[in-house]
């Protein structure tokens, strides 16, 4: 008896000892950033999927269950992800690590004064799309190495490393994505909705109108008409639409103007390690190919 005492007690040493650390995370994007630097030491999970509204999200018992087992989730704050404070509510996790990712970040288009219902769904604290940069994903991943570090201190120096790897691989990946977008024959683009401003910046194209006259709001026949006059004079190369929203207004400039219409999404596929990178192949091969 004391022989099998001694030996539960020592499996379950082995296990609190070896386990893997367990993640949440709003978006894929987060996610995938953190199966890098976690690496075989981490198991992660992602709620919103990569081709819905991260904006809005039906909060599941099932994300409740998943939260209460995790022992770090990742938020985006900024106002996009409110409704994983009630995922994180309803998990009753006294254990569970919170980390919002958007600290540290150079953020865009925070609105100055007083914001109101006249401007639409628009966020306070400024754009939440910064994961489209990648030089935010560095932030991202040093961020994430940190709060990883905290839970299990005798992994810091495999978080380092791998935080470390993962910004060495951004900048390398970085120069041959710069060079696609400035082969583009024109950079002039309009967008649905405000998801695409870090990655306009980062990659040197200009927004020149968006098809939401406001976020959150559809547009007027009249703001559509605005943006074919854009379109057509400002010699605009792609429409770039989100795949949850209406396909209405994209398709009425496409064929007012014959201007060409990209489905992107602003979220990787999944949560795996090389999702967050293999996105931005995608999306600069395919801007790189319109002309």
């Amino acid at each position: 008896m004391k022989r099998l005492l001694g030996l539960s007690i020592l499996l379950a040493f082995s296990q609190a000892s070896f386990g893997v650390i367990h993640v949440g995370s709003s978006l894929t994007d987060l996610a995938s950033i953190a199966s890098y630097v976690g690496g075989e030491k981490l198991e992660c999970f992602a709620i919103a999927r990569s081709a819905s509204d991260p904006h809005s999200v039906e909060v599941l018992p099932t994300y409740m269950v998943k939260a209460s087992r995790a022992d770090l989730y990742l938020k985006v704050g900024l106002g996009l992800d409110q409704w994983a404070d009630q995922i994180i509510e309803g998990a009753r996790n006294s254990k569970l690590s919170i980390l919002d990712c958007s600290t540290g970040i150079e953020v865009l288009e925070k609105p100055e004064g007083r914001v109101d219902a006249s401007m639409g769904d628009v966020h306070p604290g400024g754009n939440p799309h910064y994961w489209l940069s990648p030089r935010n994903g560095n932030i991202i991943a040093q961020a994430i190495s940190e709060a990883l570090s905290r839970l299990s201190p005798d992994d810091a120096e495999f978080f380092r490393t791998n935080s470390e790897r993962f910004r060495a691989e951004a900048e390398e990946r970085l120069a041959a994505w710069r060079k696609t977008a400035e082969n583009m024959p024109r950079h002039n683009v309009v967008t649905y909705h405000s998801s695409w401003s870090y990655f306009a910046k980062e990659f040197g194209l200009n927004i020149v109108g968006k098809i939401e006259p406001v976020p959150g709001i559809p547009p007027t026949g009249r703001h559509l008409a605005g943006l074919v006059e854009k379109i057509l004079t400002e010699q605009v190369c792609v429409v770039i639409q989100e795949p949850y929203f209406s396909d209405d207004g994209a398709n009425y400039l496409a064929r007012e103007t014959g201007v060409v219409v990209a489905k992107l999404t602003p979220s990787c596929p999944d949560a795996s390690a090389d999702s967050y990178f293999e996105h931005f192949d995608v999306l600069l091969n395919v801007l790189g190919t319109v002309h």
